[in-house]
C-alpha cells in the first residue's frame, strides 16, 4: 500500500452557480485517522463522493490508492469500507442475509470477524433491518463496512442522529480498528468531540475551501486560549492584534490566537487587561475561532 493512501490536488467542483469545492489539495498518509470537518455544506460529503468515484474530477485530480476511483472503481471500491450517513440498506433482506449479501461483493470478506462485530453490537441475525432501530442499523452498517478488512474506512458523518451509548460504541469500534490493523479512516462529522478523541490529523473545509490541514496536536498547540480581565468595562469587543475570535462581555473576554501570544500580551497591557487564564483550547473553539470569529450563536452542530 503507498504511503499515501488519499491524494486530492487542486480539486474544483461546481454546480451551477454553486462552488462545492474550490481548489481542495488534500493528502491522507497510510495509517492515520482523518478527522474532516466543517458545517453542514461546507464540502465534506462532495469531497467524499469524488473518492468514492461517484462524482468525476473536472478541475483538479483525485487519486486512491493510487488509482482514479472513476476509471478503476473495482481497484478501489474493493479496498474502501464505507458508512454513509443515510444508512441506506435494503430494508427487506434479515441482518444474516445482508451479510451473505455484502460478503459476494469482496473476496476479502472474514466470516469470522464479521460474526464477532455481529455478537459485539448485539444484531439478531434473523431480525429484518426494516424492524431495527437507528441505531442498531448504523452497527450493522459499520459492520458491513469492517468486515472484509479495508485498508481505508471512509465515514461519512457517522453519528449523526444517533443517541450517546450508540456514538459510544461506533467510536469505540472505529477505534479498536485503527489500533488493531493501522488502517487509514476519513472521518467526517460535525461532532468535533468525537473527532477529538479519534482523529491524528484534521482537515477543515469551509465555503468549499480547505482552509487548515494538520495533525492534530500541532493544530491545538498552535493555538492558545487567553482568558483577560480589563480594569475597566469595554461596551464592544476590544481590538487585540492577533486575536482569531474575542467573546465576552464587560470586564472579562476570551480570546483564541493563533501563534501571537506575545503580540497579544502586549496589546493587552496597553489597554490595562490582565490574562487571568492561559490554557490550550480544543478543537470545537478552534474550529469556531477560524471560522465563525468566534461566535456563540454560529456552532458547528448549527451552520
Amino acid at each position: 500500500m503507498p504511503d499515501t493512501v488519499i491524494n486530492v490536488e487542486h480539486l474544483t467542483r461546481r454546480f451551477r452557480r454553486t462552488t462545492a469545492l474550490d481548489d481542495v489539495s488534500l493528502e491522507v498518509p497510510a495509517g492515520t485517522v482523518m478527522g474532516l470537518v466543517g458545517g453542514n455544506g461546507a464540502g465534506k460529503t462532495t469531497l467524499i463522493k469524488h473518492l468514492l468515484g461517484l462524482l468525476k474530477a473536472k478541475t483538479g485530480s483525485v487519486r486512491v490508492f493510487g488509482l482514479d476511483p472513476v476509471t478503476d472503481p473495482v481497484g478501489v471500491l474493493g479496498r474502501i469500507g464505507y458508512l454513509s450517513e443515510d444508512r441506506d440498506l435494503p430494508q427487506w433482506m434479515r441482518v444474516d442475509e445482508l451479510m451473505q449479501f455484502t460478503r459476494a461483493y469482496f473476496p476479502q470478506w472474514d466470516e469470522t470477524y464479521a460474526a464477532q462485530l455481529r455478537e459485539m453490537f448485539d444484531l439478531d441475525p434473523k431480525q429484518r433491518v426494516k424492524s431495527l432501530s437507528r441505531g442498531q442499523t448504523a452497527r450493522l452498517g459499520l459492520l458491513t463496512a469492517l468486515a472484509h478488512r479495508p485498508p481505508l474506512l471512509v465515514l461519512d458523518e457517522p453519528s449523526s442522529g444517533l443517541d450517546a451509548v450508540v456514538r459510544r460504541d461506533i467510536l469505540a469500534a472505529i477505534i479498536r480498528t485503527v489500533a488493531d490493523e493501522g488502517r487509514t479512516v476519513l472521518f467526517s462529522s460535525h461532532l468535533l468531540d468525537e473527532v477529538e478523541r479519534v482523529a491524528d490529523r484534521i482537515a477543515m473545509l469551509h465555503n468549499g475551501k480547505l482552509v487548515l490541514s494538520d495533525e492534530l496536536q500541532t493544530l491545538l498547540d498552535g493555538h492558545t486560549r487567553l482568558t483577560l480581565r480589563f480594569a475597566e468595562p469595554c461596551e464592544s469587543q476590544p481590538s487585540l492584534p492577533g486575536a482569531l475570535s474575542c467573546d465576552g462581555e464587560g470586564h472579562e473576554w476570551t480570546v483564541i490566537c493563533n501563534g501571537h501570544v506575545a503580540e497579544l500580551r502586549t496589546a493587552a497591557e496597553k489597554q490595562d487587561a490582565t490574562i487571568v487564564e492561559e490554557a490550550k483550547p480544543s478543537l470545537e473553539e478552534v474550529f469556531v475561532a477560524r471560522i465563525h470569529g468566534g461566535s456563540r450563536s454560529d456552532t458547528p452542530a448549527n451552520s
